[in-house]
């Protein structure tokens, strides 16, 4: 390999890496037609398209693209109980060539799997592979993580896929783009981004670095280049008429802090102060877990279907004391297990559920249910994957979600609020960028070069 030969393998691409499409099912919406021939033509893609816009739908019909052109193997990587969804939507398009594997053992071209499961397949069997909810990906360990990205980027025709990239994690929009095999995150931060402490320390990014102000539309339409974003129809110029949500009510209640409030100095309080660090929000979590809980059992009683979203163990446990009909899933149990309760529960088998959104947040269709209770962080994408379970296209009636927290949480409430703004702002350059074109300008230094005279 000559020197020039090894430049060229180290720069990163963009253009178009697929093919024209092939099949598109009867069934399509015309957004749905033309997200499914751009990403085709495109190869490598990454769909950010909102909850019950149809991605399932479009997701296998660009796998069966794939395999009509290439008569090779597809794999569909999906989180937890979300894979018989796939299955499902399968039979209604015709397609039978579709399996779920949980061993790593297939014979048909599609090949459905949970994330969890990826170590049991081989990457050259798959000519193609989406990532269904591919923002999941932060909430596993390094090694499943890393696991993952190596195994997509040996693969020719990649596609991601989920509701909402982090609004406020830049790093997911990198890693997303260097696993389609586009610019690498490192390189995207030095091109479009700063750092505050004048360094490129990747420990610090996610929340020191922010846009170079001349550089943002730039930036946006680069993402443009290989990401689709659509929250709804008009987005791509087509019509809305078919997609408008029910109302989202959100009630917010409040509960009183009972414990003996002590300052830092351990003098009493005549009144508990918001919490503003790590240690003050976690003493506050802790002191209010009983009221917390009890407020969520008697709003949740008032259903007749409903899902508690909890984050500590302890809140789950008092929960289900609290509510004999409840099924708790835990970090604990098996995949098979967690993926049994899931689909019971999507079934109408269970009625009321208690869950983690890192467990279950991603995915799933809950428009059967139009109630929850939610104990609030400062996880924006975690608050909006959750109720997009069931507030989402599809669902025909109002939704209520009873958000639980103390007098001295009022912080998180606030973060939210300017998380949603960005998330919000963040679609909007998305979608007006939807079809610019970015090129990288390369200068040609073309001047006279003037030596010394010595």
């Amino acid at each position: 390999m000559d020197y020039q030969t090894f430049l060229e393998n180290k720069k990163h691409s963009i253009g178009n890496f697929g093919f024209d499409a092939n099949y598109i099912p009867n069934i399509a919406f015309d957004f749905q037609k033309y997200i499914i021939e751009k990403a085709i033509l495109k190869g490598r893609t990454a769909i950010f398209a909102d909850t019950g816009l149809g991605k399932t739908l479009i997701q296998l019909s660009i796998a069966k693209n794939i395999i009509n052109h290439t008569n090779k193997k597809v794999l569909i990587l999906t989180p937890l109980a979300v894979a018989f969804q796939f299955i499902l939507e399968a039979e209604k398009l015709g397609i039978d060539d579709i399996e779920y594997s949980k061993d790593g053992k297939h014979t048909k071209k599609i090949v459905v799997c949970n994330y969890e499961r990826l170590h049991y397949f081989n990457e050259n069997d798959f000519v193609g592979v989406i990532l269904d909810e591919s923002s999941i990906l932060k909430n596993f360990d390094g090694k499943i993580k890393n696991s993952i990205t190596s195994f997509i980027k040996k693969i020719p025709y990649r596609f991601l896929s989920t509701a909402t990239p982090s609004p406020n994690d830049y790093i997911e929009l990198g890693t997303s783009s260097e696993a389609l095999g586009y610019l690498g995150y490192t390189d995207m931060l030095s091109k479009f981004f700063k750092n505050n402490g004048n360094s490129i320390d990747i420990r610090h990014a996610g929340c020191e670095w922010y846009i170079k102000p001349h550089a943002e539309n730039d930036f946006w339409k680069w993402v443009s280049q290989w990401a689709i974003s659509i929250r709804k129809p008009s987005d791509l110029g087509f019509s809305d008429e078919r997609y408008n949500l029910p109302e989202l009510i959100e009630n917010k209640h409040m509960v009183k802090n009972n414990a003996i409030l002590n300052s830092a100095n351990n003098q009493m309080q005549m009144f508990n102060m918001p919490a503003v660090n790590f240690f003050d929000i976690k003493k506050e979590t802790r002191n209010t877990l009983n009221e917390r809980c009890e407020k969520a059992f008697n709003l949740a009683s008032e259903y007749d279907t409903s899902v508690y979203w909890v984050n500590l163990n302890d809140e789950a446990k008092l929960l289900k004391q609290l509510d004999n009909n409840s099924f708790e899933i835990k970090g604990s149990m098996s995949i098979d297990q967690k993926e049994e309760m899931l689909i019971g529960f999507a079934k109408g088998d269970i009625k009321k559920l208690i869950t983690k959104t890192k467990i279950t947040a991603f995915g799933l269709n809950w428009q059967h249910c139009n109630h929850t209770t939610y104990f609030p962080t400062y996880s924006y994408e975690q608050y909006y994957q959750a109720i997009r379970r069931f507030w989402r296209f599809g669902q025909k009636r109002d939704v209520t979600v009873d958000l639980v927290l103390s007098d001295g949480q009022t912080r998180i409430m606030d973060s939210l609020s300017v998380k949603k703004d960005k998330a919000n702002d963040m679609f909007t350059k998305l979608s007006q960028n939807v079809n610019s074109i970015y090129e990288i300008q390369k200068k040609e230094f073309t001047k006279e070069i003037i030596k010394p005279k010595f």
